[in-house]
């Protein structure tokens, strides 16, 4: 890979939205409910939704980064980032509980 592409790809990959940080723990803790509603029927608390929410946003922010801008979205794009990384990575967290039981 060209050193300029891979600069602009980490570059892209790594923008802000213009969502500031309380309204990401907010969003977190939305959107790690909603995955928690998705993927095992309930939800974990909600400091356990803010950290899988904001964890799975920045999940999500980075593998759209790839297909899509994503520093221009505002709250409802940032929410929905949020729940899709946040589905995957209770997904993940889940086939390695399946394997360890």
């Amino acid at each position: 890979m060209d050193t300029l592409a891979a600069t602009e790809l980490l570059a892209r990959s790594s923008t802000q939205t213009s969502v500031g940080w309380i309204g990401y723990l907010i969003i977190g803790a939305i959107a790690g409910f909603i995955a928690g509603k998705i993927v095992n029927g309930g939800g974990s608390g909600i400091l356990m939704n803010i950290v899988v929410g904001v964890v799975g946003a920045l999940i999500g922010g980075f593998l759209l980064s790839f297909f899509l801008d994503t520093a221009s979205g505002g709250w409802w794009f940032t929410l929905f980032t949020a729940v899709l990384g946040a589905v995957i990575l209770l997904w993940i967290v889940g086939l390695f509980q399946k394997n360890r039981t």
